[in-house]
């Protein structure tokens, strides 16, 4: 079998560029190591940048979106007690950011290629990419005990952090930079109200808290926990009380709680590969980056990525033109580090650090004081929170 891009991965990133590449009439197969079930079964991010907003329109899988999305023009921040609003809107010229789980993007992405009639190769085992250094890059997988072998002119590695495509590169042509925080965040899913119609961001002495939502009747609850917690020990009653103990007591009174769908623990870390190129094979999404969930950029990074790196393949199909491709990595990882920053920015600004003192504590007050006073301040904030500009 041949086609032009062998995409490894059907999480959102690889789906997006598979129609991104559709559009423009480029070929396209996507291998994926699960089931469909088992990919629309990650629970994950749930907010989008305009940026992102805009691909999926592009991508002709947005309808859905806008029909059942939450646009969000603000978010607060509570800390001492009481709640403070960061104008988005306002305050970055008429941006908001897209309340819309990854879940559904998913599901849109793959609804959307099934009408297309792409082909989508689930299950597939020991996938290998090959020869992405020569002229004729090729993907080896087995499935239903048969070995095959797919041929490309280039390789997109979209399949996420534990992936096999930056296990496939050989160590002395890679560097990896990464920091681990020393906590997780504990995720409670239920089909409840949100407590409030905007996320609330909380830095209390108990521990971080996020108030998210995915829709007007599913709320997405999370708590700051130490690595050595496990989600067993954790009984829905502990985490709503928890919850409470976190809020302001206005919000106190408007949470509404309810048997969990799910939940986990996710440790924070964040994590960089460069480059993001090796011969014919890109690397996109968390194949590539991870950033700590603060600062709600790790979907969006992925969509960004493989905006640039659709363009860049289209450039080359249309135009024989190798530019967007050469400069692929540079470009993605000039927007990877200011999103990096950002959520490191985020994180040390709204979680308790186990080795924190009294002066620390302070010092994240006093920021968090100007910001929310200062027009300078929030205006920083609210402008990467909802997405810097594709350059």
């Amino acid at each position: 079998m041949r086609t032009s891009v062998a995409i490894i991965g059907a999480g959102p990133a690889g789906l997006l560029l598979g129609q991104l590449l559709y559009q423009a009439g480029i070929d396209n197969v996507i291998l994926e190591q699960r089931s469909a079930d088992y990919v629309l079964g990650r629970i994950r991010a749930g907010v989008l940048e305009q940026v992102t907003v805009d691909l999926l329109e592009q991508a002709g899988a947005a309808g859905r979106m806008h029909a059942e999305g939450l646009p969000h023009d603000g978010i607060e921040l509570l800390f001492g007690g009481r709640r403070h609003r960061i104008d988005l809107h306002g305050l970055t010229g008429g941006k908001r950011v897209m309340v819309y789980g990854q879940t559904e993007v998913t599901r849109d992405l793959m609804a959307a290629r099934a009408e297309a009639g792409l082909a989508t190769v689930y299950e597939a085992q020991n996938v290998a990419p090959l020869d992405f250094d020569g002229a004729r890059p090729r993907v080896r997988y087995e499935r239903d005990g048969q070995t095959h072998e797919l041929e490309c002119d280039f390789i997109a590695g979209c399949d996420g952090f534990h992936g096999v495509c930056r296990a496939s590169i050989p160590a002395d042509r890679i560097r990896l930079h990464e920091k681990v925080y020393p906590f997780g965040w504990l995720g409670l899913l239920a089909d409840v109200p949100p407590v409030s119609s905007e996320l609330i961001y909380a830095r209390t002495e108990r521990g971080f808290a996020l108030c998210s939502q995915r829709s007007a009747t599913r709320s997405r609850y999370y708590l700051q926990v130490p690595l050595t917690e496990k989600v067993e020990d954790w009984s829905d009653e502990a985490f709503w009380d928890e919850l409470r103990l976190r809020l302001d007591p206005e919000a106190q009174a408007h949470l509404v709680t309810g048997p969990s769908l799910e939940k986990s623990i996710a440790p924070l870390r964040s994590f960089v590969c460069e480059p993001m190129r090796f011969g014919r094979m890109f690397l996109a999404g968390d194949a590539a980056h991870i950033v700590p969930p603060t600062g709600a950029k790790g979907l969006n990074l992925a969509a960004s990525d493989v905006g640039y790196l659709s363009q860049a393949l289209a450039r080359y199909y249309r135009d024989g033109s190798e530019e967007g491709i050469d400069g692929y990595s540079a470009q993605c990882l000039r927007r990877v580090w200011k999103a990096e920053r950002f959520s490191w920015w985020m994180t040390s600004l709204m979680h308790r650090f186990p080795d924190a003192g009294a002066f620390d504590a302070k010092v994240q007050e006093a920021e968090l004081d100007y910001i929310v006073h200062s027009r300078a301040g929030a205006m920083t904030l609210a402008e990467n929170y909802v997405g810097l500009p594709l350059e």
